[in-house]
This record gives C-alpha cells, structure tokens and sequence, in this order.
C-alpha cells in the first residue's frame, strides 16, 4: 500500500486531472467560442452580420442599417462552410481536443493507480503522470493557436455569414471577440500544470529521501567506521 503523503498528493493530482477532463468537454460542447461582427454592403444599404459560434454549431443575427433585425437563425458549422481549408482547421481543431480529452483521462486513470497502489511498472509512476499531463498541455496549445488561424487568416466569420444571408456584396470590415469557450483553455493549462507541479513535489521528496538513506560511509559516524 502507498504511504499517506504519496496517497494524498497523487488524489490532489487526480482531482486536478478529473477538472481538466470535464473542462474539456465544456470546451467542446459551448458554442461560445468568438463572437463576430461582420459587415458586408448591400444595394442601397449595410448589413452587418452577428454570429456566435463554436466547432459545432453556432446563430446568425443580420441588422441592416440603422440595426433594424431581419432575422436570427442557428447553424451548423460543418454544414455553413465550403472551404475545404476552413473546415479541414475546424476538424483538425477537434481532433486535437479529443486527444486532449483521452490524455488527461489517461493521466487521470495513471494518478488514481497510485493514489491506491505502488504500481511495477516505472511508466506507470510519476513519468506515466508528466508524459499525459504535458502532452495534453501541448495539444490544448495548438488548439488554442489553430482556432484563432482560422478565424484570422481563414476569415472564417466571414465565410459563415455568407452562409446567413445569400444577398450579401463586399466585405466592408469584420469585429472578432473570444469567448469563454475558448479562454476556459487557459484554465486547463493551469490545472496541468498544477498537477504536473503537485508530483514533482512528490518525486523530488522521494529522490531526497532516497539519497539520505544512501549516505556514503564517510559521513558515517567515526566509532561505527572504527568498529
């Protein structure tokens, strides 16, 4: 069985790894993700195009003018793009988060083992927790960067409001605001890095502990050494 202070440091781990998880699952099932303000000219008037949307689903608002409201509508966002760069971003977006999501049930399942056992395997000990706990930071980094690519440099927003509204001519400027959707990412960086701090801790103390009880002979006590 695992001694107290190892028991208690690896369920703080597990506790941080299990917010991680059902952050990301938020993360991946809110539309909240940017909120953008699109205008586009129109013959003998401005339409300026809302949408809030997500990797999934999102609505449409059109005001044309003086903000007098034609009409709000929820799409699809697989189904609303036709570029096969844009969706090929959205996709691979997705992917990344579910592999985030799988590494941080994995560092979960890897912290619990040794909340309540002393497991063989050196893979399943503290290196099993930093390899899941970074590589699910890692990918929520580039989840983080692809979605902002593809809203920036794949005027993603844009394409979007195309779908909304058929009559619409040239793009006169767009507004782009995240939501908290996507800044709840940030949070799930810090929670593994928390975790990944509470088993150094942990492995630090057992390397200094270990190092003590291998004390070499000369700091031995002289009469032992004469014995």
């Amino acid at each position: 069985m695992p001694s107290r202070k190892k028991t208690s440091m690896f369920a703080s781990s597990f506790c941080t790894c299990v917010c991680s998880f059902v952050v990301i699952c938020v993360v991946l099932a809110t539309p909240q993700w940017v909120s953008s303000e699109v205008r586009f000219s129109r013959t003998g008037s401005t339409v300026t195009v809302s949408l809030t949307y997500g990797l999934f689903s999102g609505t449409c608002e059109q005001f044309v003018d003086a903000g007098l409201q034609v009409s709000k509508t929820t799409f699809q966002v697989s189904e609303a793009l036709s570029s096969t760069r844009s969706r090929s971003l959205i996709v691979a977006t997705i992917v990344v988060l579910v592999l985030a999501l799988l590494s941080s049930l994995l560092s979960a399942g890897f912290t619990c083992t040794n909340a309540v056992s002393n497991p063989y395997q050196t893979f399943l000990g503290p290196i099993g927790v930093y390899t899941w706990n970074s590589m699910c930071g890692v990918l929520i980094l580039i989840a983080m960067i692809l979605f902002p690519v593809n809203v920036q440099g794949n005027s993603l927003s844009e394409e979007l409001a195309h779908s909304c509204s058929s009559s619409l001519q040239a793009h006169l400027g767009s507004q782009h605001n995240y939501g908290y959707s996507y800044w709840l990412m940030l949070l799930i960086l810090f929670l593994n890095i928390a975790s990944l701090i509470i088993i150094y801790f942990y492995d630090h103390a057992r390397y200094s502990k270990k190092k003590e009880q291998e004390r070499p002979i000369e700091n031995a006590p002289k009469d032992v050494i004469l014995f």
